[in-house]
């Protein structure tokens, strides 16, 4: 049975690896809430060292949500390039526009209003809610997984996220939320460095399917093409991106369907910003 003296230890050993070893990046010097927000929407599924330049060319280019509202789609699009998920920039955009709408310009402080903002979700709401308003919120993601797996449970396979959570809130540092989840982050992230991945031990773990000839491959080329070189029929579109017509088809409709590409009399384009 776990024991409080265990809950301290564990703060210890994360707390005392921060101290040490702790990482530094841009979203970390800023509790500007839209900031934050595009950082945790370029983190998603992506490593934190290739965010970086995307994050400072962002910020510089759109500073808050008034001119991301009003930038082109393509723009946007060819900025995004190279992350992946590419429908993660049109949510970015919605959310900015909803914020003009609803909230001022501003993003809520309430996770629940936070999480209602397309692509945001559980895990973003109460990051964004933490990270840039100091909210004490309880919230799992793949290094907070390894950290509590790791400590807590290290013999154990297919844990539930509903048994780490009680875990995570006996250590939760509430006087500074922010730097405790930096903490546990960068603990996590070294141990995976370290040891046997700890989360390929948790329930919701799976191995992210291949890239190479997927429709995500696809879908990136034909997204690029179109941002960078404008509308173009299929025959032109498969040309420019040396793949048939086969691999295109369901590349697109995945598109269209996300919002990112439109076709009218047989070219398809990226949608302007309405």
């Amino acid at each position: 049975m776990t024991t409080l003296h265990d809950v301290a230890d564990f703060r210890e050993s994360v707390l005392s690896h921060y101290a040490q070893s702790g990482r530094s990046f841009p979203w970390r010097e800023t509790r500007d809430p839209w900031l934050i927000l595009v950082s945790e929407f370029m983190l998603q599924q992506t490593q934190t060292e290739r965010v970086v330049p995307y994050f400072l060319r962002w910020s510089k280019l759109w500073p808050d949500t008034a001119a991301l509202a009003s930038a082109p789609l393509d723009e946007i699009i060819r900025e995004w390039s190279g992350l992946g998920y590419n429908r993660r920039a049109r949510f970015l955009q919605a959310c900015a526009k909803i914020s003009i709408q609803q909230y001022s310009g501003q993003l809520p402080e309430d996770p629940e209003e936070l999480d209602a903002l397309p692509g945001v979700g559980p895990y973003t709401a109460r990051a964004v809610a933490t990270f840039a308003y100091g909210r004490p919120e309880i919230f799992l993601e793949t290094n907070i997984r390894a950290a509590i797996l790791h400590f807590f449970f290290p013999d154990q396979q297919k844990v539930a996220d509903s048994e780490l959570l009680p875990y995570l809130e006996a250590s939760l540092d509430h006087s500074d939320p922010r730097r405790w989840y930096w903490a546990l982050m960068d603990y996590g992230s070294a141990l995976k460095r370290i040891t046997v991945n700890p989360t390929r031990r948790s329930a919701v773990y799976t191995r992210q399917s291949r890239f190479e000839g997927s429709v995500r491959q696809a879908r990136g080329a034909a997204l690029r093409s179109l941002a960078d070189q404008g509308p173009a029929a299929m025959s032109l579109l498969s040309t420019r991106t040396g793949l048939d017509p086969d691999r295109l088809y369901p590349a697109l409709y995945a598109l269209a369907a996300d919002g990112l590409v439109c076709e009218a009399s047989g070219l398809y384009f990226i949608p302007p910003t309405s």
